[in-house]
């Protein structure tokens, strides 16, 4: 698949099928993750594969309990269930399906990294340099490969949880936490605004969105 259809199409899946993902294809969605850029090539990062059911029931069992409510008060700050708009709605409806049958999504991604450049006085900053890149490449190689994933939370709202069962230790951030799996959902293509809303040519121009 072309690169640019890949982009293009990638939206973000919280529908997943309960299919298992062959090895070979996670194996080179972790290639693909490796080759992002990375502050002086240092290519800080690591990533945790949970393919594990007991350890992925463990995450999805607390996540859960902390995403139903979340949802909830996200609901009525939206204006509640009669009033939201529509596509935050589906955007809420899904993180709720995600949080809901986590433990059925057949991998567990996590972009995980320690700060270590630059070398002589290791900043956080460059820890994120690295992290997201390489979560970028994982998303784009996923769609590429037909595979679904998305940006979540989960890292922040349950980073406790997620250590204690993964054994991740205090010194490692955790910048990304993605579920993989076949979608249940069709992809794209994106909803975005036109370029020219974004870019500002030779300077800033002022607010291109009105």
């Amino acid at each position: 698949m072309d690169v640019f259809e890949a982009m293009e199409t990638c939206r973000a899946i919280r529908f997943f099928k309960k299919d298992p993902v062959p090895q070979e294809m996670i194996d080179k969605i972790m290639y693909a993750a490796t080759r992002a850029p990375s502050p002086g090539n240092t290519q800080g990062w690591d990533f945790i594969v949970v393919t594990d059911q007991e350890k992925r029931t463990q995450l999805a069992d607390g996540i859960a309990a902390v995403m139903r409510p979340a949802v909830a008060a996200a609901t009525e700050q939206f204006g509640g269930a009669d009033a939201i708009d529509p596509v935050q709605k589906r955007m809420l409806d899904g993180a709720l399906n995600l949080a809901i049958h986590l433990a059925d999504v057949p991998v567990h991604l996590l972009v995980c990294g320690k700060a270590i450049y630059p070398p002589n006085a290791p900043s956080e900053t460059f820890v994120w340099s690295a992290l997201y890149p390489a979560a970028q490449n994982i998303l784009v190689a996923a769609r590429a490969l037909g595979l679904g994933t998305c940006m979540t939370t989960y890292q922040q709202t349950c980073e406790p949880l997620i250590r204690e069962v993964l054994n991740i230790p205090e010194d490692v951030h955790i910048a990304c936490y993605l579920p993989l799996g076949w979608p249940d959902i069709n992809f794209g293509p994106l909803a975005r605004q036109p370029v020219e809303n974004f870019v500002h040519n030779d300077g800033w121009q002022g607010d291109l969105r009105g």
